[in-house]
């Protein structure tokens, strides 16, 4: 593919989400019977926060503070109504801290060699930078919706990524783990790369698809990715 820059999904794509919040929970929250429960909770409240944002029911919000929202109203259900500010602001930062997957930056390293990489996420600006630096994570630039005053998959994102990288869609390659995120990338002419992440959700979630026939490829992890693409 003569594509020039690829734009990555971060969360699930990247980054291991839900061991990283699950860690945090059972260290700051030790009254939780199950860490990876909550975490999963909070996850499954991100899309739905930001359909609020994207259909104005609130401005638009950082995704920091769509999760400190969506951690507030899960506590209760969890049992630690009482949990205390300076633990749910730590815990909002557990996203900030979200180890790679061990291919990731491996294969980023070898594919910044021939292309010009960078994130396109929903996190915000400073939860992107702090993940980079925490992780090793070797961006040529950050792009988040943040930048864009809307959230993917709104086509803005996807139009402005490729606007503000100078390139016209075709060449620039969205590389994600989910398979809605990748449509709306191709309904906005940028080429698509799908990776296989089968623990992303853990161990007692349905798996999702080995390979989506609609990406112009489909692999196993970034490694695999810069071998795809010569790197």
């Amino acid at each position: 593919m003569d594509v020039r820059a690829l734009v990555f999904d971060v969360f699930g794509t990247v980054v291991d989400w839900r061991t990283g919040v699950a860690r945090e929970v059972r260290r700051l929250l030790p009254g939780v019977d199950d860490a990876g429960a909550l975490a999963d909770a909070w996850r499954g409240r991100y899309t739905p926060s930001m359909d609020r944002v994207r259909r104005g029911e609130l401005p638009w919000t950082s995704l920091d503070d769509l999760h400190r929202a969506s951690l507030d109203a899960l506590l209760p259900e969890f049992g630690v109504p009482d949990a205390p500010e300076a633990v749910r602001a730590e815990l909002v930062l557990a996203w900030h801290r979200l180890d790679p997957w061990p291919d990731s930056v491996a294969g980023l390293t070898r594919l910044k060699a021939r292309h010009v990489i960078a994130s396109l996420s929903n996190g915000n600006v400073a939860l992107l930078v702090d993940m980079a630096k925490h992780g090793g994570l070797p961006w040529d630039t950050v792009l988040s919706a943040e930048l864009f005053g809307h959230y993917k998959p709104d086509a803005e994102v996807y139009d402005g990524a490729a606007r503000l990288l100078g390139l016209p869609p075709e060449r620039v390659l969205m590389v994600a783990a989910h398979l809605d995120d990748l449509a709306a990338a191709r309904a906005r002419g940028l080429r698509t790369a799908y990776v296989h992440r089968p623990h992303e959700r853990g161990p007692d979630a349905a798996p999702p698809p080995p390979e989506a026939p609609e990406a112009d490829l489909s692999v196993a992890s970034l490694t695999d990715l810069a071998a795809h693409l010569g790197a």
